[in-house]
Protein backbone atom coordinates (compact mmCIF):
# COMPACT_ATOMS: atom_id res chain seq x y z
CA UNK A 1 0.00 0.00 0.00
CA UNK A 2 1.51 3.42 -0.96
CA UNK A 3 1.64 6.15 1.44
CA UNK A 4 2.13 8.78 -1.34
CA UNK A 5 -2.04 10.36 -1.49
CA UNK A 6 -3.25 9.79 -5.53
CA UNK A 7 -4.60 12.64 -7.60
CA UNK A 8 -7.97 13.79 -8.60
CA UNK A 9 -7.48 15.22 -12.14
CA UNK A 10 -10.88 17.36 -12.82
CA UNK A 11 -12.42 17.62 -16.94
CA UNK A 12 -13.59 21.54 -16.53
CA UNK A 13 -12.44 22.59 -19.55
CA UNK A 14 -16.24 21.90 -21.60
CA UNK A 15 -18.57 24.65 -23.04
CA UNK A 16 -21.56 22.99 -21.76
CA UNK A 17 -23.64 23.81 -25.18
CA UNK A 18 -26.21 21.47 -24.41
CA UNK A 19 -26.75 22.45 -21.24
CA UNK A 20 -26.77 26.11 -22.27
CA UNK A 21 -23.58 27.57 -19.93
CA UNK A 22 -20.75 27.02 -17.89
CA UNK A 23 -22.32 23.77 -16.00
CA UNK A 24 -19.24 22.99 -13.98
CA UNK A 25 -19.44 26.56 -11.83
CA UNK A 26 -23.38 26.27 -11.68
CA UNK A 27 -24.82 25.64 -8.47
CA UNK A 28 -27.33 22.97 -6.96
CA UNK A 29 -27.81 24.08 -3.45
CA UNK A 30 -29.04 26.78 -1.40
CA UNK A 31 -25.74 27.18 -0.29
CA UNK A 32 -23.91 27.23 -3.55
CA UNK A 33 -22.78 24.00 -3.63
CA UNK A 34 -21.45 22.86 -7.39
CA UNK A 35 -21.18 18.99 -8.72
CA UNK A 36 -17.39 19.40 -8.30
CA UNK A 37 -17.54 21.04 -5.03
CA UNK A 38 -19.19 17.09 -3.49
CA UNK A 39 -16.25 15.05 -6.01
CA UNK A 40 -13.72 17.06 -4.07
CA UNK A 41 -15.37 16.34 -0.91
CA UNK A 42 -15.87 13.07 -1.38
CA UNK A 43 -12.22 12.62 -2.73
CA UNK A 44 -10.58 14.08 0.11
CA UNK A 45 -12.44 11.85 2.34
CA UNK A 46 -11.63 9.05 0.18
CA UNK A 47 -7.41 9.70 0.34
CA UNK A 48 -6.96 12.27 -2.78
CA UNK A 49 -4.47 14.47 -1.96
CA UNK A 50 -3.78 16.67 -4.94
CA UNK A 51 -6.13 18.17 -7.22
CA UNK A 52 -5.23 19.06 -11.33
CA UNK A 53 -8.28 21.17 -12.62
CA UNK A 54 -8.00 20.92 -16.59
CA UNK A 55 -10.04 24.26 -17.92
CA UNK A 56 -10.32 27.33 -20.15
CA UNK A 57 -8.10 30.61 -19.72
CA UNK A 58 -11.51 32.61 -20.24
CA UNK A 59 -12.71 31.05 -16.80
CA UNK A 60 -10.21 30.70 -14.90
CA UNK A 61 -10.58 33.61 -12.78
CA UNK A 62 -14.12 32.55 -11.23
CA UNK A 63 -12.63 28.80 -10.59
CA UNK A 64 -9.41 29.87 -8.81
CA UNK A 65 -11.48 32.52 -6.33
CA UNK A 66 -13.96 29.26 -6.19
CA UNK A 67 -11.55 26.51 -5.19
CA UNK A 68 -8.71 27.99 -3.91
CA UNK A 69 -9.86 29.07 -0.38
CA UNK A 70 -11.86 26.25 -0.01
CA UNK A 71 -9.24 23.86 -0.50
CA UNK A 72 -6.45 25.97 1.33
CA UNK A 73 -4.63 23.69 3.74
CA UNK A 74 -6.38 20.73 2.78
CA UNK A 75 -4.52 19.78 -0.87
CA UNK A 76 -2.25 20.72 -3.40
CA UNK A 77 -3.68 21.90 -6.56
CA UNK A 78 -3.21 22.87 -10.06
CA UNK A 79 -4.64 24.53 -12.50
CA UNK A 80 -3.65 23.50 -16.33
CA UNK A 81 -5.35 24.34 -19.88
CA UNK A 82 -6.91 22.70 -22.55
CA UNK A 83 -7.46 25.53 -25.56
CA UNK A 84 -8.47 24.76 -29.34
CA UNK A 85 -4.54 25.94 -29.99
CA UNK A 86 -3.15 23.75 -27.25
CA UNK A 87 -1.76 21.59 -30.25
CA UNK A 88 1.27 21.73 -32.55
CA UNK A 89 0.97 24.42 -34.70
CA UNK A 90 0.56 22.67 -38.04
CA UNK A 91 -2.94 21.41 -36.63
CA UNK A 92 -4.17 24.62 -35.17
CA UNK A 93 -7.10 25.85 -37.40
CA UNK A 94 -8.45 29.28 -36.75
CA UNK A 95 -12.25 27.93 -37.50
CA UNK A 96 -12.28 25.13 -34.90
CA UNK A 97 -14.40 26.08 -32.02
CA UNK A 98 -14.22 23.74 -29.22
CA UNK A 99 -10.92 21.72 -28.07
CA UNK A 100 -9.85 18.81 -28.94
CA UNK A 101 -11.72 16.42 -26.44
CA UNK A 102 -11.33 14.55 -22.84
CA UNK A 103 -8.26 12.55 -24.44
CA UNK A 104 -6.45 15.76 -25.07
CA UNK A 105 -7.48 16.82 -22.14
CA UNK A 106 -5.90 14.07 -19.94
CA UNK A 107 -2.32 14.88 -22.12
CA UNK A 108 -2.81 18.72 -20.94
CA UNK A 109 -1.98 17.15 -17.52
CA UNK A 110 1.04 15.51 -17.91
CA UNK A 111 3.46 17.98 -16.46
CA UNK A 112 1.99 17.97 -13.38
CA UNK A 113 1.01 14.78 -12.11
CA UNK A 114 3.75 12.19 -11.53
CA UNK A 115 1.76 9.86 -9.24
CA UNK A 116 -1.27 7.60 -9.61
CA UNK A 117 -4.41 9.47 -10.28
CA UNK A 118 -8.08 9.34 -11.31
CA UNK A 119 -9.49 11.30 -13.90
CA UNK A 120 -13.36 12.68 -13.89
CA UNK A 121 -15.81 14.96 -15.56
CA UNK A 122 -16.86 18.45 -13.81
CA UNK A 123 -20.21 17.74 -14.07
CA UNK A 124 -20.92 14.29 -13.16
CA UNK A 125 -21.97 13.30 -9.65
CA UNK A 126 -20.48 10.01 -9.16
CA UNK A 127 -20.89 9.14 -5.50
CA UNK A 128 -18.70 8.58 -2.12
CA UNK A 129 -18.60 4.85 -2.71
CA UNK A 130 -17.10 5.44 -6.40
CA UNK A 131 -14.13 7.92 -4.32
CA UNK A 132 -13.34 5.23 -1.94
CA UNK A 133 -13.36 2.25 -4.20
CA UNK A 134 -10.25 3.93 -6.96
CA UNK A 135 -8.29 5.79 -3.83
CA UNK A 136 -8.05 2.04 -2.56
CA UNK A 137 -7.05 1.01 -6.13
CA UNK A 138 -4.47 3.55 -6.80
CA UNK A 139 -2.75 3.16 -3.50
CA UNK A 140 -1.96 -0.31 -4.13
CA UNK A 141 -0.86 0.46 -7.85
CA UNK A 142 3.13 0.05 -8.60
CA UNK A 143 3.28 3.53 -9.72
CA UNK A 144 5.60 2.16 -12.79
CA UNK A 145 3.25 -0.44 -13.64
CA UNK A 146 0.74 -0.47 -16.10
CA UNK A 147 -2.41 -1.36 -14.16
CA UNK A 148 -5.12 1.09 -14.85
CA UNK A 149 -8.61 0.82 -13.35
CA UNK A 150 -11.94 2.58 -13.84
CA UNK A 151 -15.16 2.59 -12.49
CA UNK A 152 -18.11 1.17 -14.56
CA UNK A 153 -21.71 2.13 -13.82
CA UNK A 154 -24.96 0.51 -15.54
CA UNK A 155 -25.94 2.37 -18.28
CA UNK A 156 -29.73 2.44 -17.33
CA UNK A 157 -27.94 4.65 -13.89
CA UNK A 158 -26.75 7.12 -16.30
CA UNK A 159 -29.01 8.66 -18.97
CA UNK A 160 -31.06 11.32 -19.26
CA UNK A 161 -35.28 12.03 -19.71
CA UNK A 162 -34.00 15.37 -21.55
CA UNK A 163 -31.77 14.12 -24.74
CA UNK A 164 -29.08 12.08 -25.72
CA UNK A 165 -26.05 11.51 -24.19
CA UNK A 166 -22.22 10.03 -24.97
CA UNK A 167 -21.41 6.70 -23.30
CA UNK A 168 -18.23 4.50 -23.41
CA UNK A 169 -19.40 0.89 -23.65
CA UNK A 170 -17.15 -1.51 -22.10
CA UNK A 171 -16.92 -5.05 -23.11
CA UNK A 172 -15.59 -6.91 -20.19
CA UNK A 173 -13.98 -10.62 -19.04
CA UNK A 174 -15.02 -12.78 -17.10
CA UNK A 175 -11.75 -11.94 -14.71
CA UNK A 176 -13.21 -7.71 -14.73
CA UNK A 177 -10.92 -6.82 -17.15
CA UNK A 178 -11.71 -4.33 -19.80
CA UNK A 179 -11.17 -5.89 -23.34
CA UNK A 180 -12.82 -3.13 -25.17
CA UNK A 181 -14.62 0.24 -25.02
CA UNK A 182 -16.68 1.98 -27.56
CA UNK A 183 -17.45 5.79 -27.67
CA UNK A 184 -21.12 5.96 -27.89
CA UNK A 185 -21.98 9.72 -28.74
CA UNK A 186 -25.42 9.30 -28.62
CA UNK A 187 -28.01 7.35 -26.65
CA UNK A 188 -31.14 8.24 -25.69
CA UNK A 189 -34.49 7.15 -24.17
CA UNK A 190 -37.21 6.35 -25.92
CA UNK A 191 -40.77 4.66 -24.34
CA UNK A 192 -38.59 2.89 -21.75
CA UNK A 193 -36.06 1.42 -23.69
CA UNK A 194 -32.35 2.10 -24.43
CA UNK A 195 -31.12 2.82 -27.90
CA UNK A 196 -28.00 3.94 -29.39
CA UNK A 197 -26.67 5.30 -32.79
CA UNK A 198 -24.26 2.14 -34.85
CA UNK A 199 -21.45 3.64 -37.01
CA UNK A 200 -23.84 3.98 -39.92
CA UNK A 201 -26.18 6.39 -37.80
CA UNK A 202 -28.89 4.15 -37.43
CA UNK A 203 -30.45 3.52 -34.03
CA UNK A 204 -30.17 0.16 -32.20
CA UNK A 205 -31.75 -1.05 -29.09
CA UNK A 206 -28.87 -1.25 -26.07
CA UNK A 207 -29.81 -2.97 -22.76
CA UNK A 208 -30.06 -1.12 -19.65
CA UNK A 209 -27.14 -3.17 -17.88
CA UNK A 210 -25.07 -2.61 -20.30
CA UNK A 211 -21.74 -1.30 -18.40
CA UNK A 212 -20.85 1.57 -19.35
CA UNK A 213 -17.87 4.17 -18.71
CA UNK A 214 -18.31 7.53 -17.45
CA UNK A 215 -14.85 8.69 -17.21
CA UNK A 216 -13.73 7.80 -13.83
CA UNK A 217 -10.26 6.47 -15.01
CA UNK A 218 -7.43 4.92 -12.75
CA UNK A 219 -4.47 5.66 -14.35
CA UNK A 220 -0.32 5.46 -13.33
CA UNK A 221 1.87 8.26 -15.09
CA UNK A 222 2.60 5.70 -17.63
CA UNK A 223 -0.58 6.30 -19.69
CA UNK A 224 1.04 9.47 -20.46
CA UNK A 225 3.47 7.70 -23.24
CA UNK A 226 0.25 6.33 -24.82
CA UNK A 227 -1.38 8.96 -25.41
CA UNK A 228 1.14 11.60 -26.88
CA UNK A 229 1.71 8.88 -30.03
CA UNK A 230 -1.56 8.13 -30.05
CA UNK A 231 -2.74 12.09 -30.39
CA UNK A 232 -0.46 13.29 -32.85
CA UNK A 233 -1.69 10.25 -35.25
CA UNK A 234 -5.17 11.80 -34.75
CA UNK A 235 -4.10 14.69 -35.40
CA UNK A 236 -2.78 13.91 -39.10
CA UNK A 237 -5.72 12.24 -39.10
CA UNK A 238 -8.22 14.75 -38.55
CA UNK A 239 -7.00 17.95 -39.76
CA UNK A 240 -9.44 18.92 -42.07
CA UNK A 241 -11.95 17.95 -39.31
CA UNK A 242 -13.28 21.15 -37.46
CA UNK A 243 -15.24 18.97 -35.14
CA UNK A 244 -13.63 15.59 -35.07
CA UNK A 245 -12.32 14.76 -30.92
CA UNK A 246 -10.04 12.90 -29.28
CA UNK A 247 -11.94 10.72 -26.12
CA UNK A 248 -10.11 9.14 -23.50
CA UNK A 249 -11.90 5.71 -24.44
CA UNK A 250 -9.22 5.99 -28.01
CA UNK A 251 -6.70 6.14 -25.57
CA UNK A 252 -7.79 2.82 -23.84
CA UNK A 253 -8.37 1.09 -26.45
CA UNK A 254 -4.78 1.48 -27.78
CA UNK A 255 -3.53 0.52 -24.13
CA UNK A 256 -5.54 -2.78 -24.31
CA UNK A 257 -4.89 -3.81 -28.49
CA UNK A 258 -1.01 -3.15 -27.50
CA UNK A 259 -1.25 -6.19 -24.81
CA UNK A 260 0.92 -3.87 -22.59
CA UNK A 261 -1.40 -2.69 -19.96
CA UNK A 262 -4.80 -3.94 -18.18
CA UNK A 263 -7.65 -2.01 -16.88
CA UNK A 264 -9.65 -3.34 -14.12
CA UNK A 265 -13.16 -2.60 -13.90
CA UNK A 266 -14.20 -1.66 -10.74
CA UNK A 267 -18.15 -2.18 -10.32
CA UNK A 268 -20.19 0.38 -8.62
CA UNK A 269 -24.23 0.21 -7.89
CA UNK A 270 -23.75 3.97 -7.28
CA UNK A 271 -26.30 5.49 -8.73
CA UNK A 272 -24.64 8.68 -11.00
CA UNK A 273 -26.23 11.52 -11.71
CA UNK A 274 -25.49 14.62 -13.41
CA UNK A 275 -26.04 17.34 -15.94
CA UNK A 276 -26.33 17.15 -19.77
CA UNK A 277 -29.31 19.35 -20.19
CA UNK A 278 -30.62 22.31 -18.02
CA UNK A 279 -33.85 20.04 -17.45
CA UNK A 280 -31.78 17.82 -15.73
CA UNK A 281 -30.60 20.35 -13.18
CA UNK A 282 -33.62 19.47 -11.04
CA UNK A 283 -33.33 16.18 -10.58
CA UNK A 284 -29.97 16.68 -9.79
CA UNK A 285 -31.05 19.60 -6.72
CA UNK A 286 -33.64 16.81 -5.71
CA UNK A 287 -31.18 14.01 -5.48
CA UNK A 288 -28.44 16.41 -3.71
CA UNK A 289 -31.50 17.11 -1.26
CA UNK A 290 -32.29 13.78 -0.25
CA UNK A 291 -28.81 12.79 -0.01
CA UNK A 292 -28.16 15.59 2.75
CA UNK A 293 -31.62 15.01 4.18
CA UNK A 294 -30.53 11.66 4.91
CA UNK A 295 -27.03 12.96 6.68
CA UNK A 296 -24.73 11.23 3.98
CA UNK A 297 -23.76 15.26 3.33
CA UNK A 298 -23.48 18.05 6.02
CA UNK A 299 -25.80 21.15 5.11
CA UNK A 300 -22.74 23.25 4.06
CA UNK A 301 -19.67 21.21 2.91
CA UNK A 302 -16.88 23.50 4.21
Amino acid sequence: MSNIKPTLVILAAGMGSRYGGLKQLDTFTPEGATIIDYSIYDALQAGFGKFVFIIRKSFEKEFKELFNKKLAGKAKIEYVYQEIDSVPKAYQNPERKKPWGTGHALLMAKDVVNENFAIINADDFYGKEAFITMANYLKQTDKESYNFSMIAYYLKNTVSDYGYVSRGECQINENNYLTDVTERTHIEKNNNKLFCKDDKGNLVQIEGNTIVSMNFWGFTPKCFEFGETLFNKFLEANKENLKAEFYIPSVVNEILISGKATVKVLKSNAKWFGVTYKEDKKIVQNEIEKLINNKIYPTKLW
